[in-house]
């Protein structure tokens, strides 16, 4: 009988919001628990979901972004906007981020990392874009594989799956 070719997905990650790098790292820790084989491609502010100095300070800013709750139930859904520009509020809205990631047992960023790397998943920093950004390879977590777009390509055109987050 024939071996099964694993499955594959290739996701691009180029946003360094808190609220934005969960998406691919539990898609890519996902999908590395059903055995498929994962690349995330860490490019612009990207790369703040695997540098060592950043991936603890990840925010989310409540202003312009129209899905953030509202803060106090009183409050009409239309309001985070306005208080949104209040001194501190990126602050309060990363906290209470923090807390909902906690409150559903998710692991922090760095500790996703972490997980995807011990479950294979290969880590791509555009060296492209690094000298853009003013990134240095010893600003990235051990194991990020500095490529070039050609590199990742070659990965996403066997992928079963390929996703820009």
């Amino acid at each position: 009988m024939a071996e099964q070719k694993r499955r594959r997905l290739a996701l691009v990650a180029s946003k360094g919001s808190l609220d934005e790098a969960y998406s691919p790292l539990i898609l890519a820790t996902t999908a590395a628990a059903m055995d498929w084989e994962v690349g995330i491609f860490f490019t612009f502010y990207g790369f703040d979901i695997i540098s060592k100095k950043r991936m603890n300070a990840l925010k989310v800013a409540p202003i312009g972004n129209p899905a953030m709750p509202e803060p106090i139930p009183a409050v009409p859904a239309k309001v985070p906007n306005i208080i949104g520009i209040i001194p501190g509020m990126t602050h309060v809205a990363t906290a209470f981020m923090k807390s909902w990631m906690g409150r559903a047992n998710l692991p922090s960023i760095p500790e996703f990392v972490e997980m995807a790397q011990e479950m294979g998943v290969r880590l791509f920093a555009c060296a492209m874009t690094m000298g853009v950004m003013g990134v240095d390879e010893e600003d990235l977590v051990e194991g990020a594989e500095l490529v070039g777009a050609t590199t990742f390509l070659d990965f996403a055109a066997d992928a079963d799956v390929s996703l820009y987050i």
